[in-house]
């Protein structure tokens, strides 16, 4: 039985930014109407099985009314959903522990709804399953904003094996952050900040902000890969990352203007960049302060703290418009009709 994992964050997209830059809100009612449509691009191309994590009750009561009424309404073959029998504790953990059960069920692909955080726990656990990355958070770099239906038609192309290989599928890069003992991930960036304290926990001052390192630079972006990418470029599939020591504009050699967040447009100084290897060790400068890792405040630190970040492969992600453009120039969905009783 092909089966695909879903992550839907009900917290996503409801931090401080909210209120202090005007950030968008996907509310959970939004987020259960795009697993329903997800659920039916899945459906229509095969997948017999979608296994969810419990979803908070504005979410689940969405998809629920949607279940009950558009699928009788229309007569649509939608896969069986099952929700993961877990414990919950309103948090990080959450994720990763449902990407693990996931895993044990043998899934094909896992889509996660969520921002640049969500995906980062999610990331630590999923090993080599692909992930569908669906934006519904404050801030994000990693995720795309797009039409759920077509991420699942997408999604259920490779969960089949259907759809396989590059450029289809990419691997993402990401760093290994240690500190001391403690060690994380980070999907798009790790800043380190002179606030000692993890807080509200988004990253939006920027003159807190010190050394700063970034998987790829990205202008067009929101948040610390913009500030990268106005400096010096870097691609998803570019085979290095970029170091970057930020300080005060008025002291530093470059100052660029930038959306740090939604709704939030300032300078920020950048006093020197250099690439990073993959593969390569990078000792931070010693400090008291924090770490914000992929935009959000994570680690308290001490000057004593010994803190390295290594530039490492990452995960395997779903290019939707790869995947669309491959199936387009093959043909794959062409002289096909869907059938109601049982997909395709």
């Amino acid at each position: 039985m092909v089966s695909v994992g879903v992550i839907a964050n009900p917290a996503s997209g409801r931090d401080i930014r909210r209120l202090v830059t005007g950030a968008s809100v996907f509310d959970n009612a939004e987020k259960g109407s795009m697993v329903f449509r997800l659920l039916t691009g899945l459906g229509a191309v095969g997948v017999e099985k979608v296994w969810m994590m419990p979803a908070g009750e504005g979410l689940s009561g969405s998809l629920t009314r949607r279940l009950r009424g558009d699928t009788a309404r229309r007569g649509m073959h939608l896969p069986a959903l099952e929700f993961l029998d877990m414990r919950m504790h309103g948090d990080a953990r959450d994720s990763t522990h449902a990407a693990g059960e996931l895993i044990d069920r043998g899934v094909g692909a896992i889509v996660v709804l969520g921002g640049d955080g969500t995906n980062r726990v999610v990331s630590r656990a999923c090993g080599d399953i692909p992930l569908c990355a669906l934006s519904t958070g404050t801030n994000n770099a990693f995720p795309h904003l797009r039409e759920a239906t077509v991420a699942g038609i997408a999604t259920g192309l490779v969960a089949t094996g259907r759809v396989v290989g590059a450029p289809m599928i990419r691997r993402h890069k990401r760093f290994d952050v240690r500190v001391g003992d403690h060690a994380d991930t980070a999907l798009v960036d790790v800043v380190a900040s002179a606030d000692r304290f993890v807080g509200a926990r988004a990253l939006w001052r920027v003159e807190d902000l010190g050394d700063a390192f970034v998987t790829f630079a990205n202008p067009a972006a929101v948040g610390m890969t913009a500030v990268a990418g106005h400096v010096h470029p870097v691609g998803r599939d570019d085979d290095h990352g970029l170091y970057l020591r930020l300080g005060p504009p008025s002291a530093a050699e470059t100052v660029v203007t930038v959306a740090i967040a939604p709704g939030m447009v300032t300078s920020v100084g950048v006093s020197g960049v250099r690439r990073i290897a993959f593969g390569e060790t990078v000792p931070m400068a010693s400090a008291d302060g924090c770490l914000a890792l992929d935009g959000e405040r994570e680690i308290e630190r001490r000057d004593t703290d010994d803190v390295t970040v290594t530039l490492v492969p990452g995960p395997l992600t779903i290019e939707v418009d790869a995947v669309m453009s491959h199936v387009a120039a093959n043909r794959m969905l062409r002289g096909t009709t869907v059938n109601h009783e049982g997909g395709k």
